[in-house]
């Protein structure tokens, strides 16, 4: 009898565990990749000839897992691409699709739900929207989880999936998602830009830190690690800045593919940045960074904040990281009231505020 009812209870769970639904990591990959291409069938035409090209550069290198240092063969980057907006043609008008996981479909935009799923296989996924409203998505391993202050943050290493332009770092809610690979593929991608004429710039100065002309791959990684450090700082500065600034989300949406969407989108990261990120990274006068971050400004943010490329400027010359720090916290205060004062355009009239945002920011540039 005993005998009897062991077995049954071997047999029983024995059934139990065969029900348990095993997860289909390739299935998921091939799955999450789908949605990256839907997203890019859709919005690839955001970009200019010059930056689609060099952005499928870069894909193509990702996707066929060529070093950093081989040279492309310029005929199968072009069969591959005709392949591509190929394949993009047939998919353009599908939704995007449910991720099954265990059994299980889930939003692809869910991605807190699908994370408690996924990290005991030690991946990490994240979907989400990022500039002009373009969806995206990624899947890979998860390096480490970590909590400051409050903030998950999930740093991820290898990739499976993504889409065309990989945002190294994005934040959702309180949780900070890292992308190690796609920091440091961006991070190539400017150097190998600088490359071409070698000016004296920031971006010079930032890679003389790292000493990339004795080992390429070293010094990339060295340099992949100090700046990521950096990116979580923009990060919190951006989820803070959010936090005083109600609507922004619904703002930007509305005025997707104006001038005055590039202009709020700057005011925004110079907020986030004389908030939080530059703060920190005056406290830590890691000089490396600091020049990496100057020579990431982009136009728009050095034409409406002189004064910063002023301090920068001076600080090269003198080494006194005051000169930063004076202009940091005398402009938080300044990127704060205009980030506010545009959200009261947009309130006052969503239709036609792009104009006045437009005016707003052109005439509070930050001289002094």
């Amino acid at each position: 009898m005993h005998l009897y009812c062991y077995a049954l209870n071997s047999i029983l769970i024995a059934s139990v565990i065969n029900t348990i639904p095993i997860m289909d990591i390739p299935r998921l990959i091939n799955d999450v990749q789908l949605n990256c291409h839907i997203s890019d069938a859709r919005h690839a035409g955001n970009y200019t000839l010059c930056i689609y090209l060099l952005k499928m550069r870069e894909f193509y290198r990702w996707e066929k897992q060529y070093a950093f240092s081989e040279k492309l063969s310029s005929d199968d980057i072009g069969n591959w691409l005709s392949q591509r907006e190929a394949l993009w043609d047939k998919i353009e008008n599908q939704d995007y699709h449910s991720l099954p996981i265990a059994a299980v479909e889930h939003d692809p935009f869910d991605s807190q739900t699908i994370n408690q799923i996924i990290l005991s296989e030690n991946l990490v996924y994240s979907g989400g929207y990022g500039v002009k409203d373009k969806p995206h998505f990624f899947l890979a391993d998860l390096e480490k989880k970590q909590t400051i202050n409050g903030y998950t943050i999930y740093i991820s290493g290898k990739e499976y999936a993504r889409d065309l332009t990989a945002p190294p770092a994005m934040s959702q809610h309180n949780t900070i998602y890292v992308r190690r690979e796609s920091f440091k593929r961006l991070i190539w991608e400017r150097i190998d830009e600088w490359r071409w004429n070698k000016p004296e710039n920031a971006m010079a100065k930032a890679i003389r830190c790292y000493g990339f002309d004795n080992d390429l791959d070293k010094a990339l990684s060295n340099m992949t690690n100090n700046e990521l450090d950096a990116a979580i700082l923009h990060e919190i500065g951006e989820i803070q800045a959010g936090e005083k600034l109600a609507g922004w989300q619904q703002m930007m949406s509305d005025i997707s593919f104006t001038q005055a969407e590039i202009m709020a989108r700057a005011v925004r990261d110079h907020y986030a940045d004389t908030l939080h990120t530059l703060p920190n990274l005056i406290e830590n006068n890691n000089d490396a960074s600091i020049h990496f971050y100057f020579a990431n400004l982009t136009h728009m943010r050095k034409h409406i904040f002189p004064a910063l490329v002023n301090a920068y400027n001076q600080w090269c010359e003198n080494k006194k990281i005051k000169t930063i720090e004076q202009t940091v916290a005398a402009s938080v205060k300044h990127w704060q009231n205009i980030a506010q004062q545009i959200l009261v355009l947009h309130q006052q009239n969503a239709e036609q505020c792009s104009v006045n945002i437009e005016t707003l920011i052109t005439r509070n540039k930050y001289y002094d």
